[in-house]
């Protein structure tokens, strides 16, 4: 009779794509997964913009991480967030949604969990300016959205109705300037002629950001290009300001000279900036590790925190070299760390090659056709950026149905300008805020 051995246990904190790519590595590996996550789903984040628009449904984006690693037999997933981590135990403390604690214990732990939406020290703003990491983000935007188009209708006079009608958004980055112009194709094409008091392609969409460029990181040909695309859409630029103040009717800016300027905006959507969430610094401190200005973990070449080759820290919350906050890096050093601790398992000696990123481009999409793609030394835009931005989605989207029904909706959405995912409810706050704050509106026609 054999003695049971007990098979090597890993723990993955978070099921986005580091997560994800991570376990895939294990698949075939003799060793006990347990991937962990506050959510049970595995979300494409890249497009969480065209759910927010109407583009896309929830199950388009998002698919459940038991059925993404349904194949996997040796990965087990937890519905729970993690809390704490004893490095010297080599134990995760994490809290069930109801409360209850769990332990995991592990002999590797493969860190995954991502960011979370920064505001700079302005944790207020968050109340009136949402972020856009999650599905329940893009769900509330999408809420925001076309719920001002039904506030303008009925607004009681001239000024409520474009204070409705006024969309503002803090950061040029991809998700603002993707945001930015599917506001404008909202407005000026989906929602056309659908209402008779309002006139949905007057809406103005502001968008701030404090360098001199929208899309900096695509270089400035590419931030160029994307700029006078944007300013074709009607998109109004405010490059070089900071905001200093937002409540419920608008925002306040200052520009470089220390000038303030208020604009009257009932929809302000936060797209700038991002931190580590709280597990990161629980780590550093159990560890020892250094974290950057924006909490990311600094990291060894082969993603080991110093002193503890039993934890790898991957994707976005990872410090290495400088590495964007990208989906790809993110897959990459997912399947880097799992592939480290197969050959392990597997008793291979041989000291493992540093992780060196293989950069695929990165890619924005502005409107319908128009897209800006940069990869290496190659740089695309209008509508042959628009077919690379297409091909690289439709190819790293999880699941066949996903993939499938995702380019069904898109060539709906690009061939009549209408958005099949418009649904949205009322949360009763909105209601509270809209009889608290506003005035008797106008009798029907």
């Amino acid at each position: 009779m054999q003695d049971h051995i007990t098979p090597r246990r890993v723990v993955i904190l978070g099921g986005g794509f580091a997560g994800l790519f991570a376990a895939r590595a294990l698949r075939n590996s003799p060793v006990a997964v347990t991937v962990i996550d506050r959510r049970a789903h595995h979300l494409f984040q890249p497009l969480l913009y065209q759910c927010a628009s109407g583009i896309l449904s929830e199950g388009q984006i998002a698919q459940p991480l038991r059925g993404v690693l349904r194949r996997h037999r040796n990965v087990r997933c937890v519905l729970a967030e993690a809390t704490d981590v004893d490095a010297g135990a080599r134990l995760v403390h994490a809290r069930r949604p109801d409360g209850g604690a769990v332990e995991l214990p592990y002999d590797d732990l493969i860190v995954a969990v991502g960011m979370r939406q920064s505001y700079f020290g302005h944790d207020e703003f968050a109340k009136h300016a949402p972020g856009m990491k999650t599905l329940d983000d893009a769900l509330d935007i999408r809420r925001r959205i076309y719920r001002a188009f039904e506030m303008a209708e009925t607004a009681a006079d001239d000024r409520e109705r474009q204070q409705w009608l006024t969309f503002a958004l803090v950061g040029a980055g991809p998700t603002g300037v993707e945001l930015a112009g599917q506001i404008r194709e909202i407005a000026g094409h989906t929602l056309d002629r659908e209402f008779q008091r309002i006139d949905s392609a007057k809406a103005r969409v502001l968008l701030f950001e404090g360098s001199d460029a929208v899309l900096g990181a695509f270089g400035p040909r590419l931030a160029h290009r994307a700029a006078r695309t944007l300013q074709g859409l009607g998109v109004e630029l405010h490059l070089g300001t900071m905001v200093t103040d937002i409540d419920a009717h608008g925002l306040t800016v200052k520009d470089r000279a220390g000038a303030t300027t208020r604009f009257d905006a009932r929809t302000v959507l936060w797209t700038a900036g991002v931190e580590a969430p709280p597990i990161a610094a629980v780590l550093a401190r159990a560890t020892g590790a250094e974290q950057d200005r924006a909490g990311r973990i600094l990291v060894e070449p082969d993603l080991t925190i110093p002193g503890h080759p039993e934890i790898r820290v991957t994707g976005d919350v990872m410090s290495l070299n400088r590495l964007p906050g990208l989906a790809e890096v993110a897959m990459q050093t997912g399947a880097y760390a799992g592939r480290l601790v197969r050959h392990q398992v597997e008793g291979r000696t041989k000291k493992p090659k540093p992780f060196k990123y293989v950069d695929l481009g990165s890619a924005a999409y502005i409107a319908r056709g128009r897209a800006v793609v940069k990869a290496g030394p190659l740089h695309l835009s209008g509508f042959t950026g628009w077919l690379a931005w297409l091909f690289i989605h439709v190819a790293f989207l999880t699941g066949f149905r996903s993939r499938l029904g995702a380019v069904l909706s898109w060539f709906v959405a690009f061939a009549t300008s209408s958005r099949r995912e418009r649904a949205f409810t009322m949360a009763d706050t909105d209601v509270t805020a809209t009889q608290a704050g506003g005035r008797k509106a106008p009798p029907p026609p």
